[in-house]
């Protein structure tokens, strides 16, 4: 008997729409995705195609308004807030372009404070998170505050927040969004080493140099996906390096419409000299007026 594994998301025409009547707006149109355990998926796509709303969705932040969606095997779709809330907890770890830290807390109680909504102990989430911290690096500044910590560091923790929990899903929206190139490439290797101990990780990113660290790309445009394409570790997916950062050809039609609009602007310039506007007939007075002048100077 063949055995085939469950994914771990599976949503089916799902659609989200924000607003009513004449100003209703679709974020969100027929989705179909199937996302399997263990898989590392970079999401791409221009700033309003949907891709913060897909993560949202997905995380249980928010909900469709058609379709169905199939969180390990699981419909999540209609549940109510304080079961979104307790998968979310238990499921999903979040990592957002800001690191969201409190900063009233230090380092070691903001990765702790997931622990604390589950019911653990004090001394038991305090090892926990000491432990997390350890793992991503950043153990020698678990009693600074967030104020104290560069932007890396503060990405770090907020990473080691997600994983606390031990999620079976990391939802990543846009986590180097605020970090220079070396920053960027520790936190994409962090996530690297998460996704290789068996989690599943999904990230959105403008960066097409991050689709390296991918095993898939996902593109998206006006709410809907355009292009799924699996791709080998260390390349940069074919749709990354030519739909987002490539100036279009232009085409003849292209031109003619530009000249038509200027036209259309301007209709009192010409790109010929004025002289050639001028009517037969005053074109010949002037030449029979020159001609007297010569004659009468000779």
């Amino acid at each position: 008997m063949l055995y085939v594994s469950m994914p771990l998301i599976n949503l089916e025409d799902v659609s989200k729409v924000f607003g009513f009547g004449d100003a209703t707006s679709l974020a969100l149109d027929s989705i179909n995705l199937i996302v399997q355990k263990g898989e590392f998926v970079a999401f791409m796509g221009p700033s309003g195609s949907g891709k913060s709303t897909l993560m949202n969705m997905i995380g249980l932040l928010d909900k469709p308004s058609h379709g169905s969606y199939l969180l390990d095997g699981k419909s999540v779709a209609r549940l109510r807030p304080n079961q979104s809330a307790k998968i979310r907890r238990d499921t999903i770890g979040f990592i957002f372009q800001s690191s969201n830290l409190l900063s009233r807390l230090n380092v070691l109680d903001n990765v702790a404070l997931p622990l604390a909504y589950r019911g653990f102990s004090i001394s038991k989430r305090t090892k926990l998170a000491s432990d997390m911290l350890n793992r991503v690096g950043i153990s020698h500044r678990e009693y600074f505050f967030p104020s104290q910590l560069s932007g890396g560091q503060l990405q770090c923790a907020a990473i080691a927040r997600a994983l606390v929990n031990n999620p079976k899903l990391i939802i990543a929206d846009e986590p180097t969004g605020n970090l220079d190139s070396i920053g960027s490439r520790l936190i994409m290797e962090l996530l690297t080493e998460i996704h290789k101990m068996g989690n599943t990780v999904l990230f959105v990113t403008h960066n097409p140099e991050l689709t390296r660290y991918a095993n898939r790309v996902v593109y998206m445009h006006d709410g809907a996906i355009i292009h799924d394409e699996t791709t080998p570790y260390g390349r940069v997916a074919k749709i990354a390096r030519r739909s987002m950062y490539t100036i279009p050809d232009k085409t003849d039609e292209d031109d003619y419409a530009g000249v038509s609009i200027l036209m259309h602007a301007f209709p009192d310039m010409s790109l010929s000299d004025k002289s050639s506007k001028e009517p037969d007939h005053k074109k010949n007075m002037k030449k029979t007026k020159s001609q007297r002048k010569r004659r009468s100077k000779k």
